[in-house]
């Protein structure tokens, strides 16, 4: 078996045994195994790293096997440059969210770690498929443990949630799936990187980049079909929400990378200026309505969108600074929203409440805590030397190459960023006791440290030498680019 199905499978053999475990009398033992389960998965990621060759932007680790004969479809996964982190993300997202949910979970204890596995095997799936048809299985597939997780462990409008984020997200992909057919009527075949050099006809080029785009810009979300979003963050448990934002949004901005702007260059650069406008929508717009939102996840969900609002912009400014660190961007956003949400989790977790009203001077009794909540609002203000800072600095500094107004605008984001995060901070964090509530609350314990340290650590890592990160992309990058400067006309 080839690294990458050692990826993909590890975590969903590893739920499905969890899964067939069935009893939260051996809750205890079904921990352990999530535990085990997770951290192997994330270690067999690791020879992906040792052995990738930075030089070339051809695929890697290719496996390619015959899977539907008759219709040409394989089981065809490889990575480049331009995938590569998210599969390490994916996994080391997983081995916190098992950490984060050890003792909060309670009731069906092997369904959930069971269904996050599950869930972290598909969505390494996404990254790696080549062939159309196992990525089309693999997006859709990551849908049923999401809603499962949403609709058995949510909040009390959870049934509405998990519909809405079920019902938006199959059918934009419906248009995806009518695309996908039309490019196997062309090609006779559903493999990928073929389909990239396939020549497409203007109306083709534009029918196809808005039927992918019905996919992709969903699931984001992009603005206006991001309002799924803050009802599902809401609802969700704490580990559903920070694997929705720290790698379930990465999703939709993989595809444009992989489908809409490879195989339909022209109308990706004719449409540039409507994702462009879009983008800068959700970056500025969507900043200003986290700024009066009383409820912390929402606050968190509503700067989700605006920071995949820089992801966006930076692929439709069609230069290596743009797409590096839209790139950059997807994979801070997943350590510091992954973080964020988890902060909130541990608050939630003892005063079950997520109104910003609900607190006040919770670095009176919760120090250590309050130092990580701090550091992630910093990240995710962009203070240099965080992750936060890195992607969004590169896509400003590739919006000023390409227009200066435009690098004017997607800047004002930083100050939004700032004016929501520290509102909430000082709020949630400084001055007095606000309640009893707060005055009983005690510190994080040492597995609530290790889920945080290892966040922090990530970090402040990528923001102070994120070099091993843009090497790994930059030939790809720069490939992709080319590729895409290409007419197929």
């Amino acid at each position: 078996m080839g690294l990458l199905s050692l990826a993909i499978w590890t975590p969903i053999a590893f739920g499905a045994v969890l899964l067939a475990l069935g009893r939260d009398d051996q809750a205890r033992v079904v921990r352990w195994i999530a535990l085990i389960g997770a951290v192997v998965s994330f270690l067999v990621t690791l020879p992906l790293f040792t052995r990738f060759d930075r030089a070339t932007s051809a695929m890697q680790f290719v496996e390619k096997s015959p899977w539907i004969d008759r219709f040409h479809i394989n089981y065809h996964l490889g990575i480049d440059g331009i995938s590569f982190w998210f599969i390490l993300l994916t996994a080391f997202i997983t081995v916190i969210v098992v950490i984060s949910a050890w003792e909060v979970i309670t009731e069906r204890v092997n369904q959930y770690m069971g269904a996050f596995l599950i869930l972290s095997g598909l969505m390494i799936g996404v990254f790696s498929a080549l062939d159309a048809v196992l990525f089309y299985v693999f997006f859709e597939a990551t849908l049923i443990p999401m809603y499962l997780i949403i609709g058995i462990w949510g909040g009390p409008n959870k049934i509405y949630a998990a519909f809405k984020f079920f019902l938006y997200t199959l059918l934009g992909s419906l248009l995806m799936l009518i695309a996908l057919v039309f490019l196997y009527s062309k090609a006779g075949n559903f493999d990928i990187l073929a389909w990239h050099k396939l020549p497409l006809s203007s109306l083709e080029q534009t029918l196809l980049f808005f039927g992918f785009f019905s996919a992709f810009a969903v699931k984001v979300p992009m603005w206006p079909v991001h309002t799924w979003l803050p009802d599902v963050h809401v609802e969700a448990p704490t580990g559903g929400s920070a694997v929705l934002a720290a790698i379930m949004l990465k999703l939709g901005a993989y595809g444009f990378l992989r489908f809409s702007m490879p195989i339909a260059p022209d109308a990706s650069r004719e449409w540039a200026w409507l994702m462009i406008a879009l983008s800068l929508i959700a970056v500025i717009y969507v900043g200003l309505v986290a700024m009066v939102q009383q409820d912390m996840k929402k606050l968190v969900a509503y700067s989700s969108v605006a920071h995949m609002g820089f992801v966006t912009l930076g692929f439709f400014i069609f230069n290596d600074l743009g797409v590096a660190g839209g790139i950059v961007q997807m994979i801070a956003h997943g350590f510091v929203s992954g973080a964020m949400f988890l902060c909130i989790g541990v608050l939630y977790d003892r005063v079950h409440s997520r109104d910003i009203a609900s607190y006040g001077g919770v670095v009176n009794t919760m120090p250590n805590f309050t130092a990580f909540a701090v550091l992630f609002a910093m990240a995710n203000c962009g203070l240099p030397a965080t992750a936060g800072f890195v992607g969004e600095w590169m896509v400003i500094l590739g919006a000023v190459k390409a227009n200066f107004v435009l690098g004017l605008l997607a800047a004002t984001a930083l100050v939004f960023g700032a004016a929501y995060t520290l509102w909430m901070v000082k709020r949630v964090y400084f001055g007095p006791i606000a309640n009893d509530d707060v005055r009983a609350l005690t510190d994080i314990n040492a597995r609530e440290f290790l889920m945080l340290g290892l966040l922090a650590i990530a970090v402040l890592y990528m923001g102070i030498h994120p070099k091993p990160f843009t090497d790994i992309m930059n030939v790809s990058v720069a490939d992709f680019l080319k590729h895409v400067a290409i007419s197929k006309l």
